[in-house]
């Protein structure tokens, strides 16, 4: 009879980055705790995470990254002062981050690629699988992607990375894959490029911020030799284990059609900031208003 897979219950986030393309913004401030709306970054992608039932989360971090650990933590002043206020409202709003996760960190010194974070990782996921999540990539809580492909795992076993359809033009910014379908938006991935040009491309399924990956990824890291840019990708030791279903494989991919917002870009961090705050009960009815207003107003002025 063969034994239940172990159910996952660790997630790891890589929070090392330098954040150059938000310059000078990210100069002393890290791009995980730049706002989106009034929440910084980070604290999305931990929300998902523990949502998926993944209440252990390890960050990777790097140098300059302190205000990232004193978010979730406790701030006693700051919570003694709005309760002496009576302002019950923003004292459940600090409170919140800090009830969120047991969260450990772990820097990665040398920023030597998101190969090299995940290897960081590995005395504290031991032989359990795991999921990564990247900051960049914000999920919308109504479209539970992190749960779907940890019931993919349970059921395929392997790891499993999401997947996005993206334009045709877009696919170098990404990795991209080559599938097989398996079930219903599960594919068996065979073969993965990071940042191919677009005539070159296997395919227009993009690789989102979003992995549950097998242990044995971390032996596979361990022989994959610095990649694109000089630095130990993460796709490459993939693309090992979907062609070498004995090197820790095999590798599938879940299918995402949901709503995504990427902060890792100045222009679609903005969007996301336009879209949430337009969602929000609290600001989007008035925003909406001023937002046609503007576009109605100033919009043939700018053109």
């Amino acid at each position: 009879m063969t034994s239940p897979r172990p159910r996952i219950s660790k997630a790891v986030i890589p929070a090392a980055g330098l954040g150059t393309r938000f310059l000078p913004a990210t100069k002393a401030t890290p791009k995980e705790m730049l706002p989106v709306v009034d929440q910084p970054a980070i604290q999305y992608v931990v929300e998902e995470a523990t949502a998926a039932g993944l209440t252990d989360v390890l960050m990777i971090t790097g140098r300059n990254k302190r205000p990232v650990e004193d978010h979730f933590d406790r701030n006693y002043e700051l919570e003694d002062a709005l309760r002496r206020k009576g302002d019950s409202e923003r004292l459940s709003r600090v409170q919140q981050s800090t009830a969120l996760a047991t969260i450990h960190y772990v820097r990665q010194g040398d920023p030597k690629g998101l190969g090299h974070a995940v290897q960081c990782a590995e005395p504290h996921v031991g032989d359990q699988p795991f999921a990564v999540l990247l900051g960049d990539d914000l999920i919308d809580p109504r479209d539970p992607l992190l749960t779907r492909m940890i019931e993919a795992q349970a059921e395929h076993g392997g790891s499993v990375i999401a997947l996005m359809e993206v334009d045709p033009e877009q696919i170098h910014l990404y990795g991209a894959a080559s599938v097989d379908p398996v079930a219903d938006g599960v594919m068996r991935v065979t073969g993965l490029v990071e940042k191919p040009d677009p005539a070159d491309a296997p395919s227009n399924l993009a690789i989102i911020g979003r992995y549950v990956l097998d242990p044995g990824v971390f032996a596979v890291l361990d022989r994959t030799p610095p990649g694109r840019g000089g630095e130990i990708q993460l796709t490459d030791a993939l693309q090992t284990m979907a062609r070498e279903p004995e090197a820790a494989g095999p590798v599938y991919g879940v299918v995402f059609k949901g709503r995504r917002y990427d902060t890792g870009d100045r222009g679609d961090y903005l969007r996301s900031i336009v879209r949430l705050a337009c969602e929000r009960p609290d600001l989007g009815p008035e925003f909406r208003s001023w937002l046609r207003s503007y576009v109605r107003e100033e919009m043939p002025q700018i053109d």
